[in-house]
């Protein structure tokens, strides 16, 4: 199709009898840091929590009363299952879902109640190109009709309607409108419309840097296939753009910027501090992608949109999610660093570190002469990040910067430690430390000065108080002392020497 007609085809898509129209608002916060306006268009106030309702509802409500008669199949594991679930059963319309048997209960049980009696679910095979290959079959042996997730003409215009809906509620000049891309539907429909309207208007495209078809194509000036596609970021891990998608983006996607785990899960946090909205991977990109283009370019009031595509995320998702978020914002740097083994070398080692938070201490005593901790701690950026590496230095100690680490940051960091030979006189026990500047400080002039600490472990959570388990290497006739000199520190603690974990594993 031309411009021309696709642009029609949105300014006719049947989509708000299914879709509502969004907000789109302001992200304050980001805004203020960034010096740049920069607005995030809700589609995870959809009511099933993603735009693809948009697609999946066009592409029905345009099919033939035959083709509606005999019924839809599609394959999903995630937001399009659920968008052509909800369709499907406004539209009164057969449709068999085909997920994979590995699909969290949450998602299946989403699309079994947004479909109600007219949806069939279908689980098969342990990964979605078995799902989908079973779809087609399906789709042969009953006569129904295919809904793809991106690649028809009318998903791709029930998409476009969000550019419509952004046109609309911003009247004021905007420099760039920033869309999450996995197969196009979505970054197709919308650079349809927005180039035909209004052709200064960027439009780029954000992927996934493990999932980046878009990014590939531009590069080969054809459509190729990648070899891997990580799954992170779940609801644009596709290897291919589609044909029809393809079409329009080599043509009117101005560029494509592709971004990391780290960056995603950053933007999942600052997306939250805006809209208080959990977003999942994907929904997070385009707001990941508006960061590091204002970054790149340096720019300064200038007005942006980034969307919010879904808000579908699984809940064991989060747990990483908020690991990884400081990270790939470059608020905390995670060091290997070696100081001597003996009394009061840990004190000396956070005086180095001065008025910053330390966000995580892992360490664990097995050599006479040194010890290698693991550290986290809160900067502002990469200069005070270099910064702190560089005053480590100049006081004599080895450091290594874990922080672009892959295997520290998902492994090595849980393992730090192990069982000690050093451990005859050793105590352990549990503390909650107030969350305030100084209470480490206290801790260590209260207790590490006069006996050898020979375990330590302590990860920021966010709480008012702050977990740590703590072991020290205390001899018998000290025990009275010691136990004084907990009073006197005034922190809740537990002895915890006797717990058969740490008699296994520490």
């Amino acid at each position: 199709m031309t411009l021309e007609e696709t642009v029609k085809k949105i300014l006719n898509a049947k989509v708000y009898e299914a879709a509502r129209e969004t907000p789109l608002d302001i992200a304050h916060n980001l805004s203020k840091r960034f010096n740049n306006q920069i607005l995030i268009k809700r589609e995870d106030l959809q009511p099933v929590f993603s735009f693809k309702i948009r697609g999946a509802y066009n592409r029905l409500a345009n099919l033939t009363q035959a083709e509606r008669d005999r019924g839809v199949i599609c394959a999903s594991a995630g937001n399009h299952a659920q968008g052509v679930a909800y369709s499907a059963n406004l539209l009164k319309t057969r449709a068999v879902i085909v997920m994979p048997k590995t699909t969290p209960d949450i998602k299946v049980n989403a699309v079994r109640s947004h479909g109600g009696k007219y949806v069939k679910v279908v689980l098969h095979g342990d990964a979605f190109d078995e799902a989908s290959a079973h779809s087609r079959i399906l789709m042969e042996e009953q006569g129904l009709t295919y809904i793809h997730p991106f690649d028809d003409p009318d998903t791709i215009a029930g998409q476009g309607t969000v550019a419509r809906e952004i046109l609309h509620q911003h009247g004021r000049p905007m420099h760039a409108i920033f869309i999450p891309v996995g197969g196009g539907g979505l970054i197709a429909g919308m650079a349809a419309y927005v180039k035909y309207l209004n052709p200064e208007i960027r439009i780029v495209g954000v992927e996934f840097e493990e999932s980046a078809c878009l990014a590939a194509a531009m590069k080969a000036g054809e459509r190729v296939i990648l070899d891997q596609v990580g799954i992170f970021a779940d609801g644009v891990a596709v290897a291919q753009i589609g044909a029809e998608t393809w079409k329009i983006c080599q043509h009117h996607v101005d560029e494509v910027i592709t971004v990391t785990a780290d960056e995603i899960c950053a933007a999942v946090k600052d997306m939250f501090d805006d809209t208080r909205s959990v977003s999942e991977p994907s929904g997070a990109l385009a707001l990941a992608g508006v960061k590091k283009y204002i970054q790149r370019e340096g720019t300064t009031d200038e007005t942006y949109v980034a969307i919010s595509s879904g808000a579908n995320m699984n809940f064991d998702r989060l747990r990483y999610v908020a690991e990884q978020a400081e990270v790939g914002e470059q608020r905390e740097a995670l060091l290997a660093v070696t100081i001597p083994e003996k009394a009061g070398a840990f004190l000396a080692f956070c005086a180095v570190l001065g008025r910053r938070s330390v966000t995580e201490f892992n360490y664990r005593y097995d050599d006479d002469n040194d010890a290698n901790i693991f550290v986290g701690v809160q900067v502002s950026g990469a200069d005070e990040k270099n910064e702190l590496v560089a005053s480590l230095r100049a006081a004599e100690y080895p450091v290594v910067d874990l922080t672009d680490n892959e295997i520290a940051k998902a492994h090595i960091r849980h393992m730090v430690g192990g069982k000690s030979h050093h451990s005859v006189t050793e105590v352990l026990y549990r503390f909650e430390f107030p969350e305030r500047p100084g209470a480490l400080m206290n801790f260590l002039k209260k207790l590490g000065k006069r006996w050898s600490i020979s375990l330590f472990h302590y990860r920021n959570h966010g709480a008012a108080y702050g977990r740590v388990l703590c072991a020290f290497q205390v001899p018998r006739e000290d025990n009275a002392e010691f136990q004084q000199k907990l009073k006197e520190l005034n922190y809740q603690h537990w002895n915890e020497s006797e717990n058969p974990v740490y008699r296994m594993f520490l």
